[in-house]
């Protein structure tokens, strides 16, 4: 499956050149875990993942594939490819875009695969870069109900370094289907999450540190696909090079 995700991003790239857009990004990553909204998505362990995007205009494409090591979060899941088209327009400052997202699951026990929309605002200052936006997933069977994502995000690079500052909150919520699915999303239910960390590019090459965590109660009940192990503080590590 992973094999025809790659396969599909890269029939993308004749259509970019066709329409005499930028050239692709494309990149790899090494961290020492999978974290999305301070929930691992690897069990803790450490992860590798192949990222591509292409713009097209006012459209941008992008597919990422991560291995997630036999997640208990998604059902004993190898891998997963993410899947997003996005329209981008200005706004006077600001630069909206309205995304979709699909993330397909390869070896998961059960139908994992589900889907997201939604959009943010970026606003640009100099240096700084502030974010604000939202995701919703619609209820779905492999999510346990429904899902919503509200998020802001600062990144201010630092004048005549190669560092850049990075900082976020989240917020998870939704409707509750089935409590046990639910719980792969969001463990013992809404909770809120943060980031914070340093970014050093040269080059190609961006290596990153960042402290992660969420304001996940310790008695709140969560069952096996919560993986409530892997939902606390952390301190990551991350390496990637771009071509």
């Amino acid at each position: 499956m992973i094999g025809r995700v790659m396969l599909g991003a890269a029939s993308l790239l004749p259509l970019a050149a066709a329409h005499g857009q930028s050239l692709p990004s494309v990149g790899v990553e090494a961290t020492i875990d999978e974290r999305r909204r301070g929930l691992s998505w690897s069990e803790g362990r450490a992860s590798v993942s192949g990222d591509l995007a292409v713009t097209l205009g006012t459209i941008e494409l992008d597919a990422r594939v991560a291995a997630l090591r036999g997640s208990i979060r998604h059902d004993n899941a190898d891998a997963v490819a993410d899947l997003g088209a996005a329209f981008v327009t200005g706004v006077g400052p600001f630069q909206l875009r309205a995304r979709a997202i699909g993330h397909v699951f390869a070896g998961a026990s059960s139908g994992m695969d589900y889907g997201e929309i939604g959009g943010d605002a970026r606003y640009t200052l100099g240096p700084l870069e502030l974010t604000a936006g939202a995701l919703y997933a619609p209820p779905q069977d492999a999510i346990g109900g429904s899902n919503l994502y509200l998020s802001a995000q600062a990144v201010a690079g630092i004048p005549m370094t190669p560092f850049t500052l990075v900082g976020g909150v989240g917020r998870s919520s939704g409707t509750v289907d089935d409590p046990v699915r639910a719980d792969r999303l969001r463990p013992g239910g809404s909770y809120r999450d943060w980031r914070l960390g340093l970014e050093h590019v040269t080059g190609p090459l961006t290596l990153a540190l960042e402290y992660v965590g969420t304001d996940l109660a310790e008695g709140r009940p969560v069952s096996a696909i919560g993986d409530r192990g892997n939902s606390g503080d952390r301190v990551l590590a991350r390496a990637r090079v771009a071509f």
